[in-house]
């Protein structure tokens, strides 16, 4: 077993020995003074672990409230299509428009073609149905959900 770095340097006679005792007395006070500090980086770590939970929970509510918010405009759109749709069920002409790739039909009669034409109504959907609601409500849902808006023309300027 080899000898302390202190007692190597008594033996070569480079120290010695109330210098080695100075040392040693110095070494003491140090540890007490930083006994009691020891448990400072627990204290930092469980702060630390403190503020990445409030970090967590804050994200997890801003989801929320996004989430929420969705719902709700989902909800208005909803109501806005309901309260303001037209009644298709009696007329027999066919519309034909596009969504995506495909080629729907909605039933309507001649006026309302005309006026799906001059950009006075507009065709949403809802839950895969497609309704014929008026132009300004269909600006309206668009600024709620843009998603639901399926056919809208321009107005023509004369």
């Amino acid at each position: 077993m080899g000898l302390s770095l202190q007692d190597q340097l008594l033996k070569a006679g480079i120290a010695d020995k109330k210098q080695a005792k100075k040392a040693n007395q110095e070494k003491r006070v140090k540890r007490k003074k930083n006994k009691g500090k020891k448990k400072t980086p627990e204290i930092n770590q469980t702060r630390q672990a403190q503020l990445d939970q409030a970090k967590l929970s804050r994200e997890l509510n801003r989801q929320s409230n996004l989430e929420k918010e969705k719902q709700e405009k989902l909800a208005q759109v909803k109501q806005l299509i309901e309260e303001n749709r037209l009644d298709l069920r009696k007329y027999e002409d066919s519309y034909y428009f596009k969504v995506g790739k495909k080629i729907k039909k909605l039933y309507v009669n001649d006026d309302i073609t005309q006026k799906l034409g001059r950009g006075e109504l507009a065709i949403v959907t809802l839950d895969s149905v497609y309704e014929i609601v008026p132009a300004k409500v269909a600006r309206q849902i668009v600024d709620r959900d843009p998603d639901s808006l399926v056919v809208l023309h321009k107005p023509e300027e004369t």
